[in-house]
């Protein structure tokens, strides 16, 4: 398959289908071409062919400490580079569920997964294999029918972007409308409760989760999550919220949903042709941090008044159009709602972080789920410890300086004073990690963007903020 053209052999009519150089796709690093495992057996089989792996690594690794005249460590025989390159390899490889499920695991989450693993697994944020041409083929015809493309003038089959659940394909139509076409991978829905199953285990056997952590709920909320984000129908209608909420703000842009094109495995949008959101690095100051200001205040209204929040941190989920001074927004799947008496009690730990002493936090805190009323008094000052150099931006009366901060650092090295005392303590609950990755995805993108933006005043400008 070349870089210019090429027609699909069961369509109906000839069709000019495009498929582009990967490195022309707006800057954005591309994996390589895999097809998608799709059967159970078949993806339970890589399973088995990754434990082995492991195994293998771990002979290799004690066989090398051996020869060193050193003591055999069977934890530091599995913790090698190279076994934890194979996981996020396979996972890589895998995509669905087995990838999300590492690419949850690696957030920022208390350190929960050994240091070498996480830093690798932090990968599988970025794009995925893609499909082969065929498999793309295969998705379209049973979604759309055969001769499908006689409504287009050209579909580019090298994707603009590959994810975990699935990859984005522009076209246009005959009636040159210009879409982005998300396509999603073979098999991924049926096989989103057997992935985190067998993640899961694998992860057990070889002691890369700590023992003294229940991950239960955390399991069972990402297959939920999962099962969400693979119906594609429901990203639609995710789409639509979010723009009813921002009609009236100019900010911001999303894109419009070709409902005769949409179904549960494929989702047809209007293409939006912004740059990369972190070209605003590049931009005057002013403009960075009036892009800023925007997305925090977009992320505070999500959770505080909306209820509504897009979770996924990915910087490919925002783009710039610096012609308009607008932000172009961009996948919806991990949408979650977050009821009334969920959001009072988040308002009420902020408002207790920026005003409140330790015993007003404690109790916010507890009431949120970070806390219970059993917990030791030493974790519970690292919990609030923790949460009070998490909200520092929101306590600044002036702008806070994210491109010159340490506040990772910081709370970083609390994390490793709390392991070194063997308090690896509790997984908050599990719709307050997605609201760490939101958070913390917005935190890395204002660091990357140098912003200087007045966070206390942003929040006292909510409606529902109760300060």
């Amino acid at each position: 398959m070349n870089n210019e053209s090429t027609t699909l052999s069961n369509s109906s009519s000839p069709l000019d289908l495009a498929q582009t150089n990967p490195a022309d796709t707006k800057g954005r690093g591309m994996a390589t071409e895999r097809t998608v495992t799709a059967s159970r057996f078949g993806r339970l089989a890589m399973m088995g062919r990754l434990a082995g792996g492991i195994v293998g690594g771990a002979v290799s690794e004690g066989a090398r400490q051996l020869a060193q005249g050193q003591r055999l460590d069977f934890g530091n025989m599995l913790l090698t580079p190279g076994n934890a390159q194979r996981i996020a390899d396979r996972l890589s490889e895998m995509r669905g569920a087995a990838m999300k499920l590492g690419q949850l695991l690696s957030m920022d989450s208390g350190n929960i997964l050994p240091e070498q693993f996480s830093e690798v697994l932090a990968r599988l944020r970025e794009n995925a294999h893609f499909m082969p041409l065929g498999q793309v083929a295969q998705v379209l015809n049973q979604s759309w029918g055969k001769g499908w493309d006689s409504d287009f003038e050209r579909f580019y089959f090298t994707p603009l972007a590959a994810a975990s659940i699935g990859q984005v394909h522009e076209a246009v139509l005959r009636d040159g409308q210009h879409l982005a076409i998300k396509v999603q991978y073979p098999g991924i829905r049926r096989s989103i409760d057997s992935d985190v199953d067998n993640v899961s285990t694998l992860f057990r056997v070889f002691n890369l989760l700590p023992e003294n952590i229940d991950f239960t709920p955390l399991l069972a909320e990402a297959k939920k999550q999962l099962h969400l984000e693979a119906d594609y129908k429901k990203e639609a209608a995710a789409i639509k919220h979010y723009t009813v909420h921002l009609a009236d703000d100019q900010r911001f842009v999303l894109p419009e949903v070709i409902e005769s094109l949409t179904t549960t495995e494929v989702l047809a949008m209007t293409y939006l042709n912004g740059q990369p959101i972190e070209s605003l690095a590049e931009l005057p100051a002013t403009e960075r941090d009036t892009a800023a200001a925007s997305l925090t205040e977009l992320a505070m209204r999500e959770v505080f008044e909306w209820g509504l929040v897009q979770t996924d941190p990915n910087f490919a989920n925002y783009l710039y159009d610096a012609d308009s001074n607008r932000i172009q927004l961009l996948d919806f799947g991990a949408t979650r709602a977050y009821p009334a008496p969920r959001r009072e009690a988040l308002r009420n730990l902020l408002a207790a972080c920026i005003e409140g002493d330790d015993t007003d936090i404690g109790r916010c805190a507890t009431q949120v789920g970070y806390l219970s009323a059993d917990d030791v008094s030493d974790y519970r000052t690292f919990v609030i410890r923790l949460l009070r150099m998490a909200t520092e931006p929101c306590r600044e009366r002036e702008c806070y300086a994210f491109g010159s901060s340490d506040l990772v650092q910081r709370m970083s090295n609390i994390l490793i004073e709390m392991r070194l005392r063997n308090q690896h303590g509790k997984m908050p609950p599990p719709d307050v990690l997605f609201l760490h990755r939101k958070l913390g995805g917005l935190y890395l993108l204002l660091s990357r963007l140098r912003a200087s933006i007045p966070v206390h005043k942003l929040i006292l400008g909510l409606p529902q903020y109760s300060g």
